[in-house]
Order: C-alpha cells, then sequence, then structure tokens
C-alpha cells in the first residue's frame, strides 16, 4: 500500500473534519467521514467530500490506517472510548483540539497496545461552522502545532507532519502541552476575547456599520464566533488566558495613562515600539 492509497477516516465533519476529508481525498487518500448528523453525512457524500460517510464508525475505524477525531475537546475522549476496540494494530490517531494540557493523560490512558496517539492542533479555520463552510484552501500557508508525548513513535510524529504538510500547512512545529497551551492563549483565545468585548462595547448611539473602516472590520471579524466550541477553549485554558488577559490590560492602561496625562511622548513610543514589532512579525509570514 502506498502514502497516497492510505485509508483514513475523520470522524466529525464540521469546518475543520470537513475540511481535511477534502483535503486528503484530493491528495489520493481513501477518506472515509463520520458524524452523528445525517444531513452532514449526506452532504459529505453528495459533495465528494469523502469516499464513504456515515453516522457510525465501526465500518470504518478498522479499515484505517489514520484517524482524525476532529470534535471539541471535551469529546475526544468519549469517541476514542467508542472506537478504541476497533482500532487496528499500527494505527495513527491524531486530534484538532485547540487545548491539550487537560486531557493529553486521560487519551494516552485509554489507547490500546501497538496504537499511537499524535496530538495535533491545525491552527486555521473559519467563523462559521458546519460542514457547508469546510473548505481546503484554509490550510495553505497555515501554521500547525503537534504536542508530542514521549511514548510517541518516530514515525507516528511523521506521518502526521507529512499530512499537514501534504495538506498545504506552512510551519509545523513541536511544543509540549503546556507550552501549547499557555502560545494558543496569547495569539489565539486572547484575539477572540478582544474581539468580542470591542464588539459588545459599542454603546449603540449610532449605527456602527455606517461608520466602520478597515480597522474596525479587522479588528472585529473573529467575534462572529463558535459560542459552543469557544467558550470551552476559554474555560478549557482558563489560567493562561487569564494571564495573556492582564498582560494585555498592562498595556492598554499605559495608552489610558498617556491619554489622562496628554503624554505625547509616551503614546509615540508605544507606537513605535509595535510598529517595529509588527514589522518583525510581517517578516515572518
Amino acid at each position: 500500500m502506498t502514502e497516497k492509497k492510505q485509508v483514513v477516516t475523520v470522524i466529525g465533519l464540521g469546518v475543520i473534519g470537513g475540511s481535511y476529508a477534502m483535503a486528503l481525498k484530493k491528495l489520493g487518500y481513501t477518506v472515509y467521514g463520520v458524524d452523528c448528523d445525517p444531513d452532514t453525512v449526506a452532504k459529505a457524500k453528495e459533495r465528494g467530500i469523502a469516499d464513504d460517510a456515515a453516522t457510525s464508525a465501526e465500518a470504518f475505524v478498522p479499515l484505517s490506517d489514520i484517524v482524525v477525531i476532529a470534535l471539541y475537546p471535551k469529546q475526544v475522549e468519549g469517541e476514542l472510548r467508542k472506537i478504541r476496540d476497533l482500532l487496528k494494530e499500527g494505527v495513527v490517531v491524531t486530534d484538532v483540539a485547540g487545548i491539550k494540557s487537560h486531557f493529553t493523560q486521560k487519551i494516552l490512558a485509554l489507547m490500546p497496545a501497538n496504537t499511537d496517539f499524535v496530538f495535533a492542533h491545525p491552527m486555521a479555520g473559519r467563523e462559521k461552522k458546519g460542514i457547508d463552510y469546510a473548505d481546503d484552501r484554509v490550510f495553505k500557508g497555515a501554521n500547525f502545532i503537534i504536542t508530542p508525548s514521549e511514548n510517541n513513535k518516530k514515525s507516528s510524529l511523521e506521518t502526521v507532519e507529512r499530512l499537514a504538510r501534504e495538506m498545504g500547512f506552512k510551519n509545523v512545529m513541536r511544543l509540549t502541552p503546556e507550552q501549547h497551551d499557555k502560545i494558543i492563549s496569547f495569539v489565539s483565545q486572547l484575539p477572540h476575547a478582544l474581539a468580542v468585548a470591542l464588539v459588545n462595547s459599542d454603546d449603540r448611539q449610532f449605527d456602527t456599520p455606517r461608520f466602520v473602516g478597515d480597522s474596525y472590520r479587522d479588528l472585529t471579524r473573529i467575534a462572529n464566533i463558535n459560542e459552543s466550541l469557544w467558550s470551552e477553549l476559554f474555560l478549557g485554558n482558563k489560567d493562561n488566558l487569564l494571564s495573556s488577559i492582564r498582560e494585555f490590560e498592562k498595556c492598554l492602561d499605559v495608552l489610558k495613562e498617556a491619554l489622562e496625562n496628554e503624554d505625547k511622548e509616551t503614546l509615540e513610543r508605544e507606537f513605535v515600539r509595535a510598529t517595529k514589532r509588527r514589522t518583525e512579525f510581517n517578516k515572518e509570514l
């Protein structure tokens, strides 16, 4: 069996799972899709997102070389309990969850002998939810994080990294679960918190949409948010996110105090500092 003919089962055909299935099928993998929603299963079949799809993983998992559990973090453990006895020897199981530390050990304890779970986080997605918004183009040039466990086989880590690169991810990095959750609180969760707070702080005195420019539009794009998923992500990474919020508040207070004191020098210093950092950031894109 060549690499491109490996069998992949994707469990959860939402935006990310549907996009995984779409990308991997185009790459030549045999792809099966599983989702609890019959309508989603029907769409996956009709649109050719998967070679076959069903509401149960029972028929597909025993055939699979790779299983992708594309569910919310709290659902991963429950799904693994359902399929663990169906996993064949040598299978690589991976996930897409946006937080890791709180459930890593629970998942590893459930894995049968001669199987491997590689924790992963594709840093890509959309503000909408559901298979209707699945699009494999979202992976092109995006970042991908793997959080290895001490028991992972080198070949399993390489398998997940290969999938990521084949789907179009640009940077594939390895971090500990703790490092992952700390940086994610800053680069992903904090921006979502800021966007939500900014939109909700509108006192509605004006017909706001008539007056916005690119700055407001860009800053608030991610305020169109999946409330079930993001509340789970926020609470599951509570300590790290609170720390990131507090650090942000300190920087905002500098600007606030400069305004109160009409301190133009401090404002300019902070603007220059931010410009330099953003310029450095642009070089990495």
